[in-house]
């Protein structure tokens, strides 16, 4: 079979699954517009692993295309099981990944839906296997693209809602933070505040006090989220 029979095959499924009134509801919690089948989550994540289970042999490269071939299609279930299927080979990741992975940010991502699974799974992994690539990920925070902007933060975020911390330091979130203080979008504001508030989980002390000496500058919306798992008694202090 043709590699790219496969990705036929997989939308006939999920063209098969489409629920309406899910695809109705998934507009309202995007701003932008955003294509979507319609398909509920755990059903895409079943046909991922179904189709995985057939071209697992052909290898990373040949299924990294296979990936990119579905983020260009747009459709938020197509990203999901092209990241599912890309997160198979979390163990081979490289450094030379990191441009597949920036590339792909940058073409094919247009929400904060795919984003924020794009970092956790593909981006997080990479940059805890090679902190060298911390750098790059903080540079992002300067890009014009709002979602290379909300991934330089939620990139340092883990999948458990913990902050990880074992290769970076505190020093890399701050900055990060600083860069985006003043971010004129509200969904990169939310991005940053919400790795405050994951850092907050080990750090409370260091976090709080790099709230308070910003706080003038702090979108109400970013500072909200910042500490939002901290004490009702700093909670009060800081909002004051």
């Amino acid at each position: 079979m043709n590699n790219f029979e496969i990705l036929k095959k997989l939308r006939v499924e999920l063209k098969a699954g489409i629920d309406r009134k899910i695809k109705k509801d998934n507009q309202r919690f995007f701003k932008e517009k955003i294509l979507c089948y319609g398909v509920r989550t755990p059903l895409v994540r079943r046909l991922s692993k179904k189709y995985f289970q057939e071209i697992k042999g052909l290898g990373k490269v040949r299924i990294f295309k296979l990936c990119e071939e579905l983020l260009k299609n747009k459709y938020n279930e197509e990203a999901t099981v092209a990241i599912q299927w890309a997160t198979e080979f979390k163990k081979d990741f490289t450094e030379k990944d990191f441009a597949i992975f920036e590339n792909w940010l940058k073409r094919y991502i247009d929400n904060w839906g795919k984003d924020d699974d794009f970092c956790f799974h593909l981006v997080q992994p990479l940059i805890k296997k090679y902190p060298e690539l911390v750098e790059k990920v903080k540079a992002w925070s300067r890009s014009k693209n709002i979602w290379l902007r909300r991934a330089s933060a939620v990139s340092f975020i883990s999948t458990s809602g913990a902050f990880y911390t074992t290769n970076h330091s505190l020093r890399d979130i701050f900055e990060v933070a600083d860069s985006l203080l003043e971010d004129p979008e509200d969904l990169v504001q939310k991005g940053y505040g919400w790795m405050l508030k994951s850092a907050s989980v080990k750090h409370q002390k260091e976090v709080f006090d790099f709230l308070k000496k910003r706080k003038k500058q702090l979108p109400r919306v970013a500072l909200r989220y910042a500490i939002e798992k901290m004490p009702e008694r700093l909670r009060r202090e800081i909002m004051k």
